[in-house]
C-alpha cells in the first residue's frame, strides 16, 4: 500500500478518470477499467467488493434494451411517424416543434443518440425544403432528448441507476406514494423547456411543403416494445416482485426483439446490427460501478454529504436546490453517469441527516443530472452527435452558439421541474 491517505488517493484517481473521461470521451471504456484497475491492484478494493457493487439488474436492462431499441429502429416505424407527425403541420415552425415533441417521446423507451440520429434525416429534409438553418431544430432534437431520456425508467442509463438504487418499479416513475412523480416532473419542465423553443423555432412561420412519406418495414418490433412495457407494467403492479425481474423481461424482449431481426432479415446484415448496439457504454456501466464503490469504501461519501449540509445550513429547500444546481453544473461538462451514481449515496446520507423526503432528493440529482447536459455542446452525446451531424451539413457550430439555446432551455425546464418537485413532494 502507498504511504498516502486512502480517502486522497481514491478521491485522486476518480477526479483523474474524470479529466480523462471528459478529454477521451470516445474511450471512455478504457478509461473506466483503467482506474479500477489501479484500484484493485493497489488493494484499495477486493474483487469481492468489486463484484457486489456490480447492480447486474441494470446491466440486464440497458442491454436488453439495446435490442428492443435496434430493431424497433430498423424497423423504420418511427421515420414513418416522425414523417406523418412533421407532414400534418400547417406551419415550418409547428412541425419543428412537434418533431421535437416526437423526439421526447421516443427518448421515454430509446437511446438519445439514436433518437438524434433517426431524426436528423427528416430534420435536414425539412430544412432543406423550406430554406432554414437546421442548427436550432437538431439543437432542438438533442435537447428534448437528453430530458426526456429521465421520464421513465427505461429511457436512459441514470433513471435504470435511480430506479435500481431506490428499489423503484417502472410504475414509481410515475406514481409514487400516491402522487405523481419523475415522469410528470419530465413533462413540466418539458413544456417549459419547449415553449423556449418555440421561440427560436418562431421566425420559421411560413406554410409547411410537402414531405415525401416514408414507409416502414413490420409491425413486429413495435408491437414487441408495446408488450414490454405492457409486461414491466404489470411486473410494478405485483406487490411481491422478483429482484431482477425489470433486467430478465428487457432481456426477454431483447432476444425476441433479436430474432425477429433474424427472421425477417434472414441475417443479412447481422454485423451491421451487431456494430450499431452500443457495447461499450454497458461495460463503461459495469466500470463505473466498481469505481464509485471505492469512493463509498473509504468513506468519501459521507465527507461529502457533510459538505452539502454544511453549505446549505442543513435547510431542506437549501439542500433540495444546492443539489440539483450542483447536478446542472456538473453535467453541463462531464458524464452524468458516474456523476449520479457516485450523488445517489451521498443523497441517501442526507436524507437521514435532516427531515426531508429522500424520492425528492433522488427526483432532483436525476433531473438535474439530465437537463444539465443541455447546457453545452460536450454535456450530453446526443449533443456530440447533433454537432458531428451539422458539421457534416457545413452547418458548424460554435460553443456560444450552442449555448444561446442549451441555456435558456435548460434553465426553464429545471426552475419548472424543481419547483413542482418541491411543491409535492416537501
Amino acid at each position: 500500500m502507498l504511504p498516502i491517505s486512502p480517502k486522497l488517493f481514491v478521491a485522486a484517481v476518480f477526479v483523474a478518470a474524470y479529466v480523462l473521461l471528459i478529454l477521451f470521451y470516445h474511450h471512455k471504456m478504457i478509461v473506466v477499467w483503467a482506474a479500477v484497475a489501479v484500484l484493485l491492484a493497489l488493494r484499495y478494493l477486493s474483487p469481492l467488493q468489486a463484484w457486489k457493487s456490480i447492480e447486474w439488474n441494470v446491466v440486464l436492462l440497458y442491454f436488453g434494451m439495446l435490442f428492443v431499441s435496434e430493431s424497433f429502429l430498423f424497423s423504420r416505424m418511427p421515420d414513418f411517424l416522425a414523417t406523418l407527425i412533421a407532414g400534418r403541420a400547417g406551419r415550418v415552425s409547428l412541425a419543428l416543434l412537434l418533431l421535437c415533441v416526437f423526439a421526447g417521446l421516443l427518448s421515454t423507451a430509446l437511446e438519445n443518440v439514436a433518437v438524434v440520429l433517426l431524426l436528423a434525416p427528416v430534420g435536414l429534409a425539412i430544412a432543406r425544403k423550406c430554406g432554414i438553418s437546421p442548427v436550432p431544430l437538431l439543437i432542438g432534437l438533442a435537447i428534448v432528448s437528453n430530458l426526456q431520456g429521465a421520464a421513465t425508467l427505461i429511457g436512459d442509463p441514470p433513471s435504470m441507476l435511480l430506479a435500481s438504487f431506490a428499489g423503484l418499479s417502472f410504475n414509481d416513475f410515475f406514481i409514487l406514494q400516491g402522487r405523481p412523480y419523475i415522469f410528470f416532473a419530465t413533462q413540466v419542465g418539458a413544456v417549459a423547456g419547449l415553449t423556449v423553443l418555440y421561440l427560436f423555432f418562431a421566425r420559421f412561420n411560413r406554410r409547411m411543403p410537402p414531405l415525401e412519406k416514408e414507409g416502414y418495414l413490420s409491425l413486429g418490433p413495435t408491437l414487441l416494445a408495446l408488450a414490454l412495457v405492457a409486461s414491466l407494467v404489470a411486473s410494478s403492479s405485483l406487490e411481491h416482485g422478483f429482484e431482477y425481474a425489470t433486467g430478465l423481461l428487457c432481456v426477454l424482449f431483447g432476444a425476441l426483439s433479436f430474432l425477429w431481426f433474424l427472421w425477417h432479415n434472414k441475417g443479412r446484415e447481422l454485423k451491421d446490427y451487431l456494430r450499431r448496439l452500443d457495447w461499450q457504454t454497458g461495460v463503461f456501466l459495469i466500470g463505473i460501478f466498481v469505481l464509485v464503490e471505492s469512493l463509498a469504501a473509504v468513506g468519501l461519501m459521507e465527507d461529502l454529504a457533510g459538505y452539502i449540509l454544511a453549505a446549505a445550513g442543513s435547510r431542506p429547500f437549501a439542500v433540495y436546490a444546492l443539489v440539483v444546481g450542483v447536478s446542472v453544473l456538473f453535467s453541463a461538462f462531464i458524464d452524468n453517469v458516474p456523476f449520479l451514481l457516485a450523488m445517489l449515496p451521498v443523497c441517501s446520507l442526507i436524507t437521514a441527516a435532516i427531515p426531508i423526503n429522500p424520492y425528492l432528493l433522488y427526483m432532483g440529482l436525476l433531473l438535474g443530472a439530465s437537463v444539465g447536459g443541455n447546457v453545452t455542446p460536450v454535456g450530453a452525446s446526443a449533443n456530440i452527435v447533433a454537432m458531428g451531424i451539422l458539421k457534416k451539413q457545413g452547418q458548424a457550430v460554435s460553443f456560444g452558439q450552442f449555448v444561446r439555446i442549451g441555456l435558456p432551455f435548460t434553465l426553464a425546464a429545471v426552475t419548472a421541474s424543481t419547483l413542482f418537485g418541491w411543491l409535492i413532494y416537501r
